[in-house]
């Protein structure tokens, strides 16, 4: 069956969520890469806790808490003006270098992003880097008032774009959002930027494990869970060829 949209996350698979780690070294030297890593595993964290007490709050909320537990657990003085500065980050975080190509080489389908990001946040973040000019819409799990991987945020996808979840190829470089696809009945890419032998390679030369190691293996590698993705790639520039076999 041919696809007819292609569906993206965006923290993670679009955008570079470790591009923070420029501005959290700059503000706090010697604790930049914990900062980073520490404070996407809570922020993730805080999405499906939230989801699972039925207490939501926007993402922007949720990037705010689990920035502030991370520098409080580290011992760092932080005030509002701290946490405005180091969040403004999310609305500029980088592309992946592959991005803006993998776009243009699918214009032919619809495009979109469904990201657990605020409204507010991923408008911005879409116009600065200059993708609200080639995608056709940008979808904030906001009105569903739960996070992915829960089924409800998926049904969005049909709501907004108007395509059945088997017409649909949804991208996404982390792994339980994969798996949420699937389990909801999407077509699935999962792009596995680290593979389970450089995650081998990194703990062998590493006297100590690095906090990036550790982001790594906790949140980069495929999960236990019962289903899988349809197609594991490694990079976005091998979506046109993912959708090109898909209809043929």
């Amino acid at each position: 069956m041919t696809i007819k949209a292609v569906v993206f996350d965006a923290y993670g698979t679009l955008y570079d969520v470790q591009s923070v780690a420029a501005v959290t070294e700059e503000t706090f030297p010697g604790y930049g890469e914990i900062i980073t890593q520490v404070w996407r595993i809570k922020q993730l964290e805080y999405s499906w806790l939230r989801s699972l007490m039925r207490r939501y709050e926007d993402f922007s909320v949720l990037t705010r808490e689990s920035l502030a537990y991370t520098l409080r657990i580290l011992g760092l003085k932080y005030d509002d003006g701290v946490l405005t500065r180091l969040m403004e980050k999310y609305l500029h975080l980088d592309l992946y270098p592959d991005a803006n190509a993998a776009l243009a080489a699918l214009k032919n389908r619809k495009l979109a992003i469904l990201s657990n990001g605020s409204t507010d946040m991923l408008n911005a973040l879409v116009r600065n880097s200059g993708l609200d000019r080639v995608l056709d819409a940008t979808i904030s799990i906001d009105s569903k008032r739960i996070f992915k991987p829960a089924p409800d945020a998926y049904v969005l996808i049909e709501e907004k774009l108007g395509v059945q979840p088997s017409d649909v190829l949804f991208v996404s470089s982390n792994p339980w959002d994969a798996c949420g696809a699937k389990s909801f009945g999407l077509n699935v890419a999962w792009i596995e930027r680290v593979t389970p032998e450089a995650m081998a390679q990194a703990c062998v030369k590493s006297e100590m494990i690095a906090p990036l190691t550790m982001f790594k293996a906790i949140r980069m590698q495929m999960d236990e869970l019962g289903v899988a993705p349809d197609y594991r790639i490694h990079a976005l520039s091998e979506l046109p060829g993912v959708v090109a076999a898909h209809g043929s």
